[in-house]
């Protein structure tokens, strides 16, 4: 089975799952999943597990990511983008950088975010873009995120450049409608780039393009090893009896002491196992294998 992690550059006007069953279909990968969806007008990195490598998608949905976005000040929508029909024109002031660089300063830190109508989330088994479509709205409870930077980039009559980095769930439309009001006017998201996702901040992507390409001349697209956003947790290498015992579920006592309690990464004979847990003293038991 086909395992690893492609970092795609997903192209405007594609949904996350597209994009992920035309990668699924280019590689021949039996199963596949994506690690944060991006909405169809946004474009740049979506982490695609392949294989084996789908038991830890989770572990990249939790990390940070880094988003670029263009903010039309004057028009509300009801998506928080320009695809949604406009629900509101306000007059858009005159607006100095400084006036909004202490608007943005505003935001940093933790907060708590309500979850737009046009999402993914799930009341009840449906998505509720699926309710906002029928007409229906339903209370979201506010959620906790945090946004670690947030800079103007540019500005031009009635639109404004931002970059943000912030953490999981945050919705930047959402973000974008919430930084309007507090300028003074509403606003929706005109375009959006996720530049990076941790911890592939410095990774190359590929386009479908380019993997296609690769696939019509015999060659494989560059696909990082399942436990490449996994360095962060402590090794621990197991014997065959010790590899085996944790195969079957069973927890194992290591020689030495001196891992701290907490997820740790499994290894045979240098290869990778899966998740296993620690529990601060000497042993070790099974989180999330791989077959």
């Amino acid at each position: 089975m086909l395992t690893g992690i492609v970092l795609l550059d997903k192209p405007e006007g594609l949904s996350s799952n597209g994009a992920l069953q035309r990668v699924r279909r280019l590689l021949g990968a039996a199963k596949a999943g994506h690690a944060g969806s991006l909405d169809p007008l946004a474009t740049g990195m979506l982490p695609i597990c392949l294989g084996e490598a789908t038991k830890i998608a989770g572990e990249i949905l939790s990390s940070r990511k880094r988003y670029r976005f263009t903010l039309t000040l004057g028009v509300r929508t009801a998506t928080g983008d320009r695809e949604g029909a406009i629900l509101e024109r306000c007059a858009v002031p005159e607006l100095a950088a400084e006036r909004i660089g202490a608007v943005l300063r505003g935001f940093l830190g933790p907060g708590r975010q309500v979850p737009p109508m046009y999402s993914a989330l799930k009341r009840a088994g449906r998505p509720l873009y699926q309710l906002a479509r029928s007409g229906v709205v339903v209370e979201r409870e506010a959620r906790p995120i945090e946004i670690f930077e947030l800079r103007l980039l540019g500005q031009r009559t009635g639109q404004i450049e931002l970059e943000t980095h912030c953490s999981k769930g945050t919705y930047v439309r959402t973000l974008a409608e919430d930084i309007a009001r507090e300028l003074g006017t509403c606003g929706h998201v005109a375009s959006l780039r996720r530049s990076s996702v941790e911890p592939f901040d410095l990774e190359p992507m590929q386009t479908l393009a380019s993997i296609a390409l690769a696939c019509e001349r015999g060659q494989t697209p560059r696909i990082l090893p399942a436990d490449w956003p996994l360095q962060h947790l402590p090794a621990v290498n197991l014997s065959a009896l010790q590899a085996g015992r944790i195969r079957h579920g069973q927890p194992v006592e290591l020689e030495k002491a001196n891992i701290a309690a907490g997820k740790v990464r499994l290894y045979e004979d240098g290869r990778f196992l899966g998740i296993g847990e620690a529990d601060g003293r000497a042993g070790v038991r099974p989180k999330r294998l791989f077959t």
